[in-house]
């Protein structure tokens, strides 16, 4: 890789640095606001350390001869989300005296929403550190509905390029330039995150646990407030906000911008949005009924329940609203299947994403045909796109990868001496970015802090991974990649 591609590389980095280097004059407000100042030295060093990184790699310049290519791209969304977290995680060292090893964790669990947790006694820390993990989401979550919208389809990831039609379209027909696009995308997270904390607010919550929940719940990302996470929290409007804003979360951001430009049906047209919302009504409803006929609780009750818990899993969130693996088999089971469905491509939730579920089923539908008449042309297409083979490729390269991922990841954590269920859905919840696991140890009343460092290591891979789409990490360890 030539040296003025690696200098562009670094100025960016160093952008992305000094950005998070501003970020932590929220957390040192909240010290001052809460007369906590103490505790202002963690993130005044960590701030001044990396600001100072950042301007080290921006002073050299932007070389004017160099630009990036697609290739390039790879290296450069796996660069900057481990970067980001080498130096976000050093607050976390500086205020709770924990390793570096379990604040590198929480920090890749904030920033790629996924919600796993190593801390305990969250009722109680510092305001700075909960409004930090809150960000962590905040900002991994935009940053990944840019590379969704913007980077995947470019670079062909896993069948990305199904809406990369309609997110080059932007520039012609709905605002004059891609920048934009991003600044109406960024004003539409901003907004649905100001009215998340409002809705928490009047459904019963604190101004500063409602900041901390809008944030989680819009971003996907599950970090609470509180060990017990929503069931801290015994008002039933303020568990219905949650699965709102989740909902709100995992539906493609462009819709939005589309909505608020005009076209007022564009989320209701949508195929993926339709399926999605479809699949979250239809589970909510029959686990709610079976768990009415199978508890003390209310239809009703029964009902709100299953929606915070089904919502959270599918939407890769992470808040529980109870322990769900204390209802059986059935309820254990299923849940762990609803580990993979994750919610829809261009939003911040992970997973597999439904539309990846309507091609294969469009493809298993279109082979049935085939096979019942051998010489007949079957049309392919999903939302309006022809399925073509590069795409069908993408797709099933990568769905392929996903669950081999998935499977040697959590082989390897048994190899450490956790038992099947810790590992299996330990590495499940990481590449699905999810959160809590199955079983005591991190089920939803548990956490990670138990693991040992081998294992916490493995589960950050596991988590870059399954939020950069495993192919975008996997090309970077290609022999070709290197060559010129």
């Amino acid at each position: 890789m030539a040296l003025p591609t690696l200098r562009i590389i670094g100025f960016i980095l160093g952008i992305f640095l000094i950005t998070l280097a501003v970020s932590m004059t929220i957390p040192m407000l909240t010290l001052i606001i809460f007369d906590t100042p103490e505790d202002l030295f963690a993130f005044s060093w960590s701030s001044l350390i990396t600001g100072a990184a950042g301007l080290a790699l921006i002073l050299p310049g932007r070389p004017a001869d160099g630009q990036l290519r697609p290739r390039d791209m790879y290296l450069l969304t796996t660069a900057s989300w481990l970067v980001v977290c080498l130096f976000a995680a050093l607050p976390m060292v500086l205020l709770q005296h924990i390793s570096y090893t379990d604040a590198f964790f929480e920090t890749m669990s904030g920033i790629t929403t996924t919600g796993s947790t190593v801390l305990a006694g969250l009722d109680s820390a510092s305001p700075a550190l909960l409004i930090w993990r809150s960000m962590l989401h905040w900002l991994g979550g935009i940053g990944f509905i840019g590379m969704a919208v913007a980077i995947l389809p470019l670079l062909r990831v896993g069948g990305m390029r199904l809406f990369q039609t309609e997110s080059s379209d932007w520039g012609e027909k709905v605002l004059p330039r891609s920048h934009m696009v991003a600044k109406s995308i960024l004003l539409v997270y901003i907004g649905l995150t100001a009215l998340g904390f409002l809705a928490f607010w009047a459904a019963g919550m604190g101004i500063f646990e409602a900041i901390n929940h809008s944030m989680a719940a819009i971003s996907t990302g599950g970090f609470s407030t509180s060990d017990q996470s929503l069931a801290h929290w015994t008002q039933p409007a303020v568990h219905w906000v949650a699965v709102v804003l989740m909902i709100l979360g995992s539906l493609p951001f462009t819709l939005y911008v589309a909505t608020l430009r005009g076209n007022r049906l564009a989320l209701l047209r949508d195929h993926q949005v339709r399926d999605f919302l479809a699949f979250l009504l239809l589970t909510s409803l029959v686990v709610g009924t079976w768990l009415w006929l199978h508890s003390q609780y209310s239809w009703l009750d029964a009902f709100r329940i299953v929606a915070v818990n089904v919502t959270s899993v599918v939407t890769t969130t992470g808040f529980a609203l109870g322990d769900y693996t204390l209802w059986g088999g059935f309820a254990v089971l299923l849940f762990f299947y609803l580990t993979f469905v994750g919610g829809c491509s261009g939003s911040t939730a992970g997973g597999l994403k439904i539309f990846r579920f309507q091609v294969a089923w469009v493809l298993l539908k279109a082979n049935l045909q085939q096979l019942v008449h051998p010489r007949a042309v079957i049309k392919q297409q999903y939302n309006g796109h022809n399925l073509d083979e590069e795409i069908v490729r993408s797709l099933i390269t990568f769905s392929f990868f996903f669950t081999i991922t998935i499977g040697a990841l959590a082989l390897a954590l048994a190899m450490l001496g956790l038992d099947w269920i810790t590992a299996l859905t330990a590495a499940a919840t990481a590449v699905c970015n999810v959160g809590p696991g199955l079983g005591p140890i991190i089920g939803p009343a548990g956490n990670f802090a138990s693991l040992p460092d081998s294992a916490k290591w493995l589960l950050t891979l596991g988590m870059l991974l399954g939020r950069l789409e495993i192919l975008t990490v996997l090309v970077l360890v290609t022999p070709a990649f290197w060559k010129h």
